[in-house]
C-alpha cells in the first residue's frame, strides 16, 4: 500500500541576477507503507532537494511545484502549504544542526512540548525515554550534556531521538552515517532496521553509498541531474541495472577480490558533455 507519493516535482531557484536556475525536473517518487527506500545518486543530483520539498525547507528564493501529492490515499496537494506532513528529518550534520548553546535536554524537550503536549518533569522523562530507546547509555546524563561533548554516533542517535519524538509515520534520513566510522555506520543502519521493525516506521534514506542501500533498503531509487533515471527492488536493480548511469554507479564500488581492476568513476557516463546525461538527455526512464 503507497503510503506517500508525489508526482512530477519541480523545484527551480532564482539567482541574485534574476536567473533561474531548474534543480529538479519531474520527479515522481513513491514510498509504501512500513518500506525502506533508498534515494541514491552523486552529489548535486538532487537528492536532498526532494528531501527539503516534502519537509518545507527549501532555500530562499526556490519555488517546488507537483502535480499531484498523495498521503494514506488522500489528496494532500491542496492542503500542503498549509498542514505539515507527517514526517521527521534526520539531518546530514547532527553538529551543526543543533545549537551549540543548548543542552541535549532542551533540544529534546522542545519537540516533546510542540508534539506531544507535554511540559515540565513529564518532557524530560519522554525526552529520556527516547534516548533509551535509541540505544545510548546514561540518558538521563546526556540530557545535561551539549552536543560538543558526544561523539559523532551519539549525535546521530540523539538526532534519530528527536525525530522520533515528534511521533512520525515517515522518518527521513539524509546521508545518516555520513562522517561516521564503519563500525559506527553498521550501528546507526541496524538502529533504522530495528525502529523500522519495532514502531513500523516508513523511511526514506539519501544517500550516495550504495553499500547503505544494499544493507537497509528494500527498493532504490536514483538520480541524476535532478532527474529520477531508475527505480525498482534493490535486488533487481543491483543485478540487472538498466540505465547507463546505474552501471556506473555499481561499477565504481572496489571489490576486495578485484583489485587489479580500474574503476569506472572516469567512465562516458559521469562526462558533463556525455549526450546520455545532458540537461535536454531524452532518456527513457524505466521503472523496473
Amino acid at each position: 500500500m503507497t503510503l506517500l507519493s508525489i508526482s512530477n516535482l519541480n523545484v527551480s531557484i532564482t539567482q541574485p541576477d534574476g536567473s533561474v536556475a531548474h534543480i529538479l525536473h519531474d520527479v515522481s517518487v513513491g514510498v509504501d507503507r512500513g518500506e525502506v527506500l533508498g534515494i541514491v545518486g552523486e552529489s548535486g543530483s538532487g537528492k536532498t532537494m526532494l528531501l527539503r520539498s516534502l519537509m518545507k525547507i527549501l532555500p530562499p528564493r526556490a519555488v517546488a511545484t507537483m502535480d499531484a501529492l498523495t498521503f494514506d490515499d488522500r489528496d494532500a496537494l491542496a492542503t500542503f502549504e498549509r498542514e505539515r506532513l507527517p514526517l521527521s528529518m534526520v539531518f546530514q550534520d547532527p553538529l551543526t544542526s543543533f545549537n551549540p548553546l543548548r543542552k541535549i535536554g532542551g533540544h529534546l524537550t522542545e519537540v516533546v512540548k510542540r508534539f506531544q503536549a507535554v511540559s515540565g518533569g513529564a518532557a524530560r522523562v519522554r525526552a529520556a525515554a527516547a534516548l533509551d530507546q535509541v540505544g545510548i547509555p546514561h540518558p538521563k546524563r546526556v540530557l545535561g550534556q551539549y552536543p560538543h561533548e558526544l561523539s559523532g554516533g551519539m549525535r546521530q542517535r540523539v538526532m534519530i531521538a528527536m525525530a522520533l519524538l515528534s511521533e512520525p509515520e515517515v522518518l527521513v534520513a539524509d546521508e545518516p552515517t555520513t562522517a561516521l566510522d564503519a563500525t559506527i555506520q553498521a550501528q546507526i543502519l541496524s538502529l533504522l532496521s530495528s525502529l523500522r521493525e519495532s514502531r513500523g516506521l516508513t523511511i526514506i534514506v539519501v544517500t550516495h553509498d550504495l553499500g547503505v542501500v544494499a544493507a537497509l533498503c528494500d527498493r532504490v531509487v536514483v538520480m541524476k541531474d535532478g532527474r529520477v533515471v531508475e527505480t525498482g527492488p534493490v535486488e533487481q536493480v543491483f543485478a540487472d541495472p538498466q540505465n547507463a548511469y546505474t552501471k556506473s554507479l555499481l561499477a565504481s564500488i572496489p571489490h576486495v577480490d578485484g583489485l587489479e581492476t580500474e574503476l569506472s568513476a572516469g567512465s562516458d557516463a559521469f562526462s558533463a558533455g556525455s549526450d546520455e546525461f545532458s540537461a535536454g538527455s531524452d532518456e527513457e526512464v524505466r521503472d523496473v
